[in-house]
């Protein structure tokens, strides 16, 4: 028998494999010469999608062979021709998901338990037995050959996770590239479109009830806050069943509907909702006895809820059959599986799957504060898929930036492969895609991902973070030596395809994750390679060549690529590199407090070793509050700088960090006082806070508070800034709000 010819190296072990099964008598020859004797037959229905599946098959056949096969119905087949009969299989009983490829007396059967399933047997069967491969929109890598003669087939498969989403514009944006990777083409699908998460402000508006119903809404301390609901309120329920009606009125073709707590921890603590918790165990007690309530009102439809931070841990009430429960992983260390280092979420998927087959998981795959970091989990994502399917969940959400990220393309395919079937061998998918995507360069990236993964794994204490910051790891796998290592693979992965702009511009692309860790590395003057400024020999600063390099090249990527979004806050590239080059800026002025004692009269908290020497140490902080950033808790700041002798100055600048999902917000104001000695202070100036936090403040934002006054002499500088307190509308109302600065210039 003749097999495909491949053009294609990955196609090597697959020819290999079919020649070996080529002695089979079941097996057919397809197309011989670039002639067929087969046509391609819709068994059942011929409704759109099947004849859409049909056209696929078509298309593809065509490509790889040059020859174009016939699509015909049931009634009007040609009796002298073999057929591939696509559709219904009438010998198997699949179900709705499952997929059947097989060969018999010289025929080709491709079906699905449903249309969709169909459509994914056709896409199964080109890429199994074929060797057709679709990386990414627009990239695929189809063998010719003027034969197609296939071995004895005998495939069945169901998938065990039925609904399978990757979040990833990727998918979102290309159905037909979602369709090939068998992943839903929406975030929510069959969901209202205004009622997918963290729905309880949707329903009962704070602007709308708070005022005059304050008992609508979570006892916190002494205070109703409106940061959650009080679900033992019948008019909070009355309220909530109405909006919900109203909606399934509004979307009547939408199946399910979320009613679910807001992303905060700040639920109800009134006599009533605490009694119900206690005596279950946990405070998902209230939220599953109260969607039952709304859930037993609407029957023949699905109401979400959320297992997320303080409802994760299951309670003793068992949720209706309608009612489908998103259980959250977002607290888990992403540096081993769950199953190793998250315990406490595998025993609470165990635990739902004890009240309840209807779990939705939605996991989490990227660093939510730093879309761009090296985030080395890939090698999680299989047991932790597997972990899922093994609990019975059948519907899996895997959180991705959805916007383009480190390894954006890699990790979308790769993860959806793993939805698709988690057995995988994963190194093979690796392979498989660096080299088709990547071509000549795969085998530098490739071994970038196996190093960078393998010194994570050396480092048994890191906790990979989904808001964590690459600085965190220079000691770990960024450090200086590693991040030269990894540079050099993307020298000479460039290199290897330096004639190919195609695939060098993809190149370009996977090294972003890298430059940008450099570029962070020298921000905080890592090493004398890694450092914002070089010294002249006439006393001067220049900056450092590599930087310049790698803004440039940073800035050219991201244009070319559509990369605009550093993080989830909505922190843009345009605005990372303005602040790029603000610090640039502010490290070439003279600093008279630079390498300065500074004394801290407050106590700092957590974040730069609680050191306030931080403040005057020439690395400046980023967007995130791990990046050098000096915080406090609660309190407000107050700082003294020693210059060490008395100096005429006329300017003092202080950076303050604002991340107002997180509770981190501007100061209020900022006073500055100097002294001579110590103890008697004289006032230089106050500056407020030119942009007050409000409900449209810049999530995440770096603020200045710079003051020019008449030349004083003087030898220490008092600075305090006063804490914004968080505002009662707020999603983290009633607790204490942070306060970052960093580097302090003085002149």
């Amino acid at each position: 028998m003749k097999i495909v010819k491949s053009k294609f190296r990955f196609l090597g072990l697959l020819l290999i494999l079919l020649a070996i099964s080529s002695c089979n008598l079941d097996g057919i020859e397809l197309i011989h010469e670039g002639k067929s004797d087969y046509e391609i037959v819709l068994m059942g229905r011929a409704t759109t999608s099947l004849n859409k599946s049909a056209e696929v098959l078509q298309s593809y056949l065509y490509k790889i062979s040059g020859t174009k096969l016939d699509v015909v119905n049931e009634t009007s087949q040609n009796a002298e021709k073999k057929k591939i009969y696509l559709g219904i299989d009438y010998e198997r009983n699949l179900e709705a998901h499952g997929i059947s490829i097989r060969t018999k007396s010289n025929n080709l059967l491709i079906s699905g338990g449903s249309d969709k399933a169909t459509k994914y047997a056709v896409y199964e069967f080109l890429e199994r037995y074929l060797g057709c491969r679709w990386y990414a929109p627009g990239v695929e890598k189809i063998p010719t050959s003027e034969t197609i003669d296939l071995p004895g087939i005998d495939f069945e498969y169901t998938p065990s996770i039925t609904t399978r989403t990757v979040h990833s514009k990727l998918f979102y944006d290309n159905a037909d590239f979602a369709d090939k990777q068998k992943v839903t083409h929406e975030s929510f699908p069959t969901y209202v479109p205004s009622a997918r998460v963290h729905t309880f402000h949707k329903f009962l508006p704070e602007e709308q009830f708070y005022e005059t119903n304050p008992e609508y809404y979570a006892l916190r301390g002494d205070q109703r806050l409106p940061t959650q609901l009080c679900l033992t309120n019948p008019d909070v329920l009355a309220i909530v069943k109405d909006s919900v009606a109203s909606l399934f009125q509004q979307y009547p073709k939408a199946r399910v509907l979320s009613v679910s707590q807001d992303d905060n921890q700040q639920n109800c603590q009134c006599d009533n909702c605490s009694k119900i918790d206690k005596e279950e165990g946990s405070p998902s007690s209230t939220m599953i006895r109260f969607v039952n309530e709304v859930a037993a009102t609407f029957p023949d439809k699905m109401i979400s809820t959320l297992a997320y931070q303080y409802t994760r841990k299951p309670c003793k009430s068992k949720p209706l059959d309608n009612v489908l429960i998103t259980l959250c992983s977002i607290e888990c260390d992403r540096s081993a599986p769950i199953s190793e280092k998250c315990t406490d979420f595998a025993n609470d998927l165990e635990g739902w799957g004890k009240l309840t087959n209807n779990i939705r998981i939605w996991d989490y795959t990227t660093q939510f504060t730093n879309f761009l970091a090296p985030f080395p989990n890939i090698q999680t994502l299989q047991p932790n898929i597997k972990l899922f399917r093994d609990n019975n969940a059948k519907w899996v959400f895997e959180q991705h930036s959805n916007n383009p990220s480190e390894l954006f393309e890699l990790r979308s395919y790769i993860t959806a492969k793993l939805l698709w079937n988690p057995d995988q061998n994963l190194d093979a998918l690796l392979t498989d895609f660096t080299s088709g995507y990547y071509e000549e360069a795969g085998i530098y990236i490739k071994e970038y991902i196996d190093e960078i993964h393998a010194k994570l794994k050396e480092d048994m204490d890191f906790f990979l973070f989904l808001y964590g910051d690459p600085s965190e790891a220079f000691s770990s796998y960024l450090s200086p030596d590693l991040l030269s290592k990894y540079s050099q693979l993307f020298d000479d992965a460039e290199k290897a395809v330096a004639k190919k702009p195609e695939i060098l511009a993809r190149v370009k692309m996977a090294r972003l994750g890298v430059d940008y860790a450099v570029l962070e590395a020298c921000r905080k003057r890592l090493t004398d390679d890694y450092r914002l400024l070089i010294p002249t020999g006439d006393g001067k600063k220049n900056i450092n060549p590599l930087v310049t390099t790698l803004l440039d090249n940073f800035t050219a990527t991201c244009a070319k690529n559509n990369v605009v979004l550093m993080n989830e806050m909505g922190f843009t590239v345009t605005e990372y590199l303005a602040n790029y080059l603000s610090a640039l800026e502010v490290a070439r002025m003279p600093n008279k407090a630079m390498g300065k004692t500074v004394v801290t009269n407050t106590h700092p908290k957590k974040y730069a070793k609680e050191d306030p020497k931080v403040l005057t140490d020439g690395a400046l902080g980023g967007s995130s509050f791990y990046a050098n950033w000096l915080g406090y808790e609660g309190i407000d700041m107050e700082v003294v700088v020693d210059l060490g002798e008395p100096m005429k100055i006329s300017t003092i600048s202080l950076a303050f960090l604002q991340v107002t999902n997180h509770i981190v917000f501007f100061p209020s104001k900022v006073a500055y006082s100097g002294s001579l000695d110590n103890e008697h202070y004289f006032n230089l100036g106050t500056l407020n806070n030119p942009t007050p936090l409000t409900k449209e403040s810049k999530v995440n934002d770096i603020q200045f508070f710079k003051l020019d006054f008449d030349e004083k002499r003087c030898r220490y500088i008092k600075v305090k800034a006063l804490n914004t307190k968080t505002p009662y509308w707020h999603h983290a109302a009633g607790l204490p709000s942070w306060l970052f600065a960093d580097e302090i210039i003085i002149n």
